[in-house]
């Protein structure tokens, strides 16, 4: 893809890049309020604010709308912050555009839909204007890059990702779980690609997103994008994970930035760097084979309720197929991926025999 380096776009940038502002746009009182609060903070570069709130239910609250776009613009006029606010259509990039917004945001509701984008790229075309893309709902790499490659395709070539988590059924600590490894992998296809990531939807929890800035900063994102409001506890959206600006700015100074690579380090210093990229891929994969294990539990319980063997032939035939498939398409020995996956389906049939014979002992101690 063709892509901007994001300190060609905006000058005199010092990572980590700062985008800060409410989660909405309230009252104009409660946007300027916030706005001249963060403009204090020396790294803080842009001002955020949902217009239009995409929310799951109706009846809740769902952005001022159009009216919102002109406290942008006064934010703007009286800090000299950057502002940026989300769109979900060609009408909201109309308005936005007309208001003078600096940079869009795509969400992730609409980037896991190609129409929308598409709408939003046809509607850009000729601008040039940045355009943030956060990652899909659904963990899903192949639609998250479609959104850049259709953006890219209208000459939008100001392009930044957004890491805000991924929706899963599982119990999780998190509102969003990271999983790291798909903006890592991003990432790695795509290093021109800008990235920054969005704590506050990752936690869902204020007291959590300092911890989670500083594991983006361990990646080598460029920046960080923290709702932050005067006074949380009364958001009209998403209070739990909203900050304060006293607390902004203590999240930011607290951080420990790191470079992937330096030029004086020595080979021991290199090793450990690199050691710490695997350690870190590591936890991914072993955070992913826990999730894995929840489902096949859940499997075998089905199974036993159905009356249904352990161990089905066709449907291992069917993963192998699969797997040695994906294993040569991303570059992966497929015999390397097959060895692997069996010792994992090994593991999954034990784990529902054992459950199976379990069932079957505490069903017969009950008869008796």
């Amino acid at each position: 893809m063709d892509i901007k380096p994001i300190n060609k776009w905006i000058p005199n940038l010092k990572r980590p890049l700062v985008i800060a502002g409410p989660c909405s746009a309230e009252t104009e009182e409660q946007v300027m309020e916030t706005a001249k609060a963060v403009v204090e903070i020396e790294d803080v570069r842009i001002f955020r604010a949902g217009i239009w709130k995409p929310r799951t239910r109706p009846n809740s609250f769902e952005g001022v709308g159009e009216v919102g776009l002109k406290w942008l613009k006064r934010v703007k006029e009286e800090t000299g912050l950057l502002v940026t606010t989300e769109v979900a259509n060609a009408h909201h990039v109309e308005l936005a555009l007309k208001h003078d917004i600096d940079i869009l945001w795509i969400g992730a509701r609409t980037t896991v839909n190609p129409f929308s984008v598409q709408e939003i790229a046809d509607a850009l075309k000729g601008t040039n204007i940045p355009v943030m893309i956060k990652n899909p709902i659904n963990a899903d790499l192949a639609l998250w890059l479609g959104a850049f490659e259709r953006m890219n395709l209208a000459g939008i070539d100001k392009l930044v990702a957004i890491h805000r988590g991924f929706s899963t059924a599982e119990k999780s600590d998190y509102r969003n779980v990271p999983l790291w490894r798909i903006p890592i992998e991003l990432k790695r296809r795509h290093p021109e690609l800008p990235m920054i990531c969005d704590p506050s939807h990752i936690t869902g929890d204020r007291e959590r997103i300092a911890l989670v800035c500083q594991k983006a900063m361990d990646v080598d994102m460029e920046g960080i994008m923290v709702e932050t409001h005067p006074n949380p506890a009364e958001a009209w959206s998403d209070a739990a994970q909203q900050v304060t600006p006293t607390s902004l700015g203590q999240i930011i100074k607290s951080l420990v930035l790191k470079t992937e690579f330096s030029l004086d380090r020595t080979f021991e210093h290199d090793l450990t760097d690199l050691r710490s990229q695997i350690d870190r891929i590591d936890s991914e994969l072993l955070e992913g084979l826990r999730m894995r294990f929840n489902i096949v539990e859940r499997i075998g319980d089905l199974k036993m309720k159905n009356s249904v063997t352990a161990l089905q032939v066709h449907r291992m035939d069917e993963m192998i197929n699969r797997i040695t498939e994906t294993a040569e398409k991303i570059g992966l020995r497929s015999q390397f991926a097959q060895e692997i996956y069996n010792v994992i389906h090994e593991e999954s049939v034990k784990y529902q025999t054992e459950m199976m014979r379990s069932f079957l002992k505490d069903t017969s101690k009950s008869e008796d």
